[in-house]
């Protein structure tokens, strides 16, 4: 019995941590220490985008990084003036260090002028993604 019961924790805590974990990842939202944070073609290694550019931390074997290239590719495709700039988060650790970027895949939207106005952490949603362009544009 005393078994069962341990089982039994372990399943509430564990279900403790997933629950709120799965309401977060993915989602689009601001992020205090990146207001107003301007990046510039130069720390991206490609140019911003006309209305807006949308900047996926990446790294080599991380499979919700490929959905997510996929989807901000068909955003940028078909939102004119948007741009999709991947970088390998591994290549470029001092500037993920610098946005405080602690997994991959992690998605800024930055509006024609290069400020952060949205941060996604985990595989964003297209609708998602869609949205926080309405608030760079």
């Amino acid at each position: 019995m005393a078994a069962l019961a341990g089982c039994g924790a372990v399943l509430a805590a564990a279900s403790a941590f997933t629950v709120p974990h799965r309401r977060r990842n993915g989602r689009v939202r601001v992020r205090g220490r990146d207001e107003g944070r301007r990046l510039g073609a130069a720390e991206l290694g490609g140019g911003l985008g006309e209305r807006a550019t949308l900047v996926q931390f990446s790294s080599a074997f991380c499979a919700p990084c490929r959905a997510t290239r996929r989807i901000l590719g068909e955003v940028a495709g078909v939102v004119p003036g948007v741009a999709h700039i991947e970088i390998d988060a591994e290549a470029r650790l001092e500037l993920v260090r610098e946005l405080g970027i602690l997994k991959t895949p992690t998605v800024l939207v930055l509006d024609a002028r290069g400020r952060v106005v949205r941060r996604a952490a985990g595989l964003p949603r297209k609708a998602d993604v869609i949205a926080a362009l309405g608030e760079a544009v």
